[in-house]
């Protein structure tokens, strides 16, 4: 569709954004019919694409990239094949432009009313996990956006298929050239060029470690949301239920591979009981968890335990590594989470409604879950969401990152000439 790595960065951004303009005449029906090609495209390619990512995986085993990465990186059957799913959903769900919504406020004497839009051009900066490169493609094309992908160089070969599959099935439906576009790493795309586009980007979405994410934001001009991962807290009040606190820890970590919503943190009250402590830690050790406690912890559960070092209560962990943590009551509690979880999600096991209600309204936490473990679904079959990842910022679209992540509101005031 596109020799992107031989422009510079500036004509990549100004032509994401003509073909933006273009797309604003493509109906909703056109645009399902794009993302299922995309979806077939994909699966015509899907040896081509695994053989790729094998490539990828025996190259990334001579530069000893992190294990972290590797996990990412390894793109199975299985994974790729739910990320086609997502598209064909995608491809069904009705246009998210046929609504209209009533107008919170009154802005004049006249009828008004506000309808979603698409943003613009958005770019994705991701870090291996190359499936996600097709779910923001469906999200951002059911919306009528572009969107610029910028992969990270373990992933290079796996991304760059992945890619000419996603344009060529634009091209069989001829959407706009360039109104989807991959920058290689390898081709000397810097992050600090792409994120100060703020002319032509109307939305910038880093996704991977913490280091990733402070790199993008610290750098960009253009509108940035974050994602989130990790550094998940959990209160244990005085609920006596142990086999729901064990589901719910473990539950936490099974998306594959990213377990973004993992619990990484527990806060226990000083009341309950030492045995069903025990017998917690065992059954995590047995699952090959690392255990970290405080000194007070440490110190009663020696067996157990390894101290933990201050500044890792406000930072991920992003492995099979837990650390345990007495307080008094809840709002000892809400107090600690508000203070070093990450925010984006946080959990509560108790008996108590009021408890429930109180954590619900006082933590500060995009997302709170209340005896229910917090797994991230990107897709949970046979429902109508999809869900690219998780934002803990504020002043933006906090939350799950949706098909609504990728539309801004008009409001349109109706009058009869009044003055």
């Amino acid at each position: 569709m596109n020799d992107s790595e031989l422009q510079p960065i500036d004509i990549v951004t100004q032509r994401a954004h003509q073909a933006f303009i273009e797309m604003g005449s493509i109906k909703g029906v056109e645009r399902s019919k794009a993302v299922k090609q995309m979806a077939i495209k994909l699966k015509e390619c899907l040896d081509d694409i695994l053989q790729a990512n094998t490539l990828d995986l025996e190259i990334s085993k001579e530069m000893a990239v992190p294990e972290l990465i590797s996990d990412w990186l390894k793109l199975t059957p299985q994974r790729l094949e739910s990320a086609i799913e997502i598209l064909e959903t995608l491809a069904e769900l009705p246009d998210p432009f046929q609504k209209v919504i009533n107008s919170p406020y009154q802005v004049t004497y006249c009828q008004n009313y506000s309808q979603l839009m698409p943003l613009g051009v958005v770019a994705l900066i991701y870090e291996a996990l190359p499936e996600l490169a097709i779910i923001t493609a469906g999200l951002a094309i059911k919306t009528g956006n572009s969107l610029i992908l910028r992969g990270s160089s373990e992933a290079s070969n796996t991304n760059s298929i992945i890619a000419q599959a996603l344009q060529i099935a634009l091209e069989d439906v001829d959407f706009p050239s360039f109104c989807l576009q991959f920058l290689p790493s390898e081709q000397g795309f810097k992050i600090e060029d792409l994120v100060t586009q703020d002319q032509y980007i109307n939305l910038i979405i880093p996704y991977g470690r913490p280091s990733l994410i402070q790199e993008v934001t610290q750098f960009a001009t253009a509108p940035v949301l974050k994602s989130a991962m990790g550094n998940c807290y959990l209160y244990w009040s005085l609920c006596n239920d142990l086999e729901l606190v064990k589901h719910i820890i473990t539950d936490s970590y099974n998306t594959i591979p990213d377990p973004v919503n993992a619990i990484e943190k527990v806060l226990i009250n000083c009341q309950q009981k030492s045995n069903s402590i025990t017998r917690l830690f065992n059954h995590l050790q047995e699952q090959k968890f690392t255990l970290l406690g405080d000194e007070i912890l440490v110190n009663e559960y020696p067996e157990h335990l390894q101290l933990i070092s201050t500044p890792m209560w406000g930072k991920p962990f992003l492995n099979h590594t837990i650390a345990f943590r007495v307080v008094d009551d809840l709002s000892s509690a809400i107090a600690w989470i508000n203070n070093y979880s990450s925010g984006h999600a946080n959990c509560l096991i108790t008996d108590s409604y009021q408890e429930g209600r109180i954590f619900a309204m006082e933590t500060d936490s995009a997302l709170v879950y209340v005896n229910s473990s917090p797994r991230f679904y990107r897709y949970l079959p046979g429902s109508n969401s999809v869900f690219l990842g998780i934002s803990n910022q504020k002043g933006n679209r906090r939350g799950l990152i949706s098909l609504e992540t990728f539309t801004t509101v008009k409001q349109i005031v109706v009058g009869s000439g009044e003055v």
